[in-house]
């Protein structure tokens, strides 16, 4: 390949995106995931139960423990949409501020609600806003979570260095997502329920079979564990690590804002 060339193969690629497994023009992306929570929103709660039979509240209460909130810290959960980590993060320290910000409106609109519904509105602000441009002022907030959301962002280092940004020195970053397997039989059977049950219970219940195979895309097309650490270093991040839980199903990536 000549140079020429070269440079418009490069060029080619910073034009564009991963959308699942389709390559979609960059600034397409982000309103094509956002249909896919428009679709998904009213039954989002219910088809997470049933496609991690229920493990996913396990997956969230490791990160909530991770974070240990204190009363008095504010707090900012990306990408928070139904509230479920919000949520716990306010139990778990009442008199903290938490703020859901999530780039979709229909997915607040569900969480304000079901925080309406059951009592649960103290301490919690609903935004909307773009996690790659989040609309805080730089250190704001004492701790970070992003749950099952970094992979849908157009931008991963973008979104890390806003999250670097509205953070506090001495503030903390966490990332909760779907990551890569460790144990290959196992990754041989999550692959065939990822591909095969997971939309098929999307078309059941949510009635959308196309949004829940993005999703399993979505997750395959994610950075493994290690590069998620040299992104968030990259983004100035420090002492990155990260936890697999569930063989590495998901994993929870941390850093310092220091």
């Amino acid at each position: 390949m000549d140079h020429e060339a070269k440079n418009g193969a490069a060029s080619d690629a910073a034009d564009s995106a991963s959308f699942g497994y389709r390559q979609v023009p960059r600034e397409e992306k982000q309103h094509l995931v956002r249909q896919v929570f428009d679709s998904v929103a009213r039954s989002y709660d219910l088809m997470n139960d049933l496609m991690s039979l229920g493990i996913h509240r396990l997956w969230k209460a490791s990160l909530v423990d991770m974070v240990a909130p204190g009363a008095g810290q504010k707090l900012l959960d990306v990408a928070g949409g139904t509230g479920d980590v919000a949520f716990r993060l306010a139990a778990r320290a009442p008199g903290a501020a938490v703020t859901v910000c999530d780039i979709n409106a229909e997915m607040v609109t569900v969480g304000r609600d079901r925080g309406i519904d059951s009592g649960r509105v103290a301490g919690i602000d609903w935004t909307v806003g773009d996690a790659e441009k989040l609309p805080f002022a730089a250190a704001s907030f004492d701790a970070y979570t992003i749950a099952f959301g970094l992979r849908n962002v157009t931008d991963i280092d973008a979104a890390l260095a806003e999250a670097r940004r509205v953070l506090k020195p001495g503030g903390r970053f966490f990332c909760l997502e779907f990551s890569h397997v460790t144990l290959p039989l196992l990754a041989r059977i999550y692959d065939g329920y990822s591909f095969t049950v997971l939309p098929a219970l999307g078309g059941l219940i949510a009635g959308d079979r196309d949004s829940y195979r993005y999703l399993a895309e979505s997750i395959r097309r994610f950075p493994p564990q290690d590069e998620l650490v040299a992104r968030m270093a990259g983004a100035g991040l420090e002492r990155s690590r990260y936890r697999n839980l569930s063989a590495g199903i998901v994993a929870i990536h941390s850093g310092w804002r220091l």
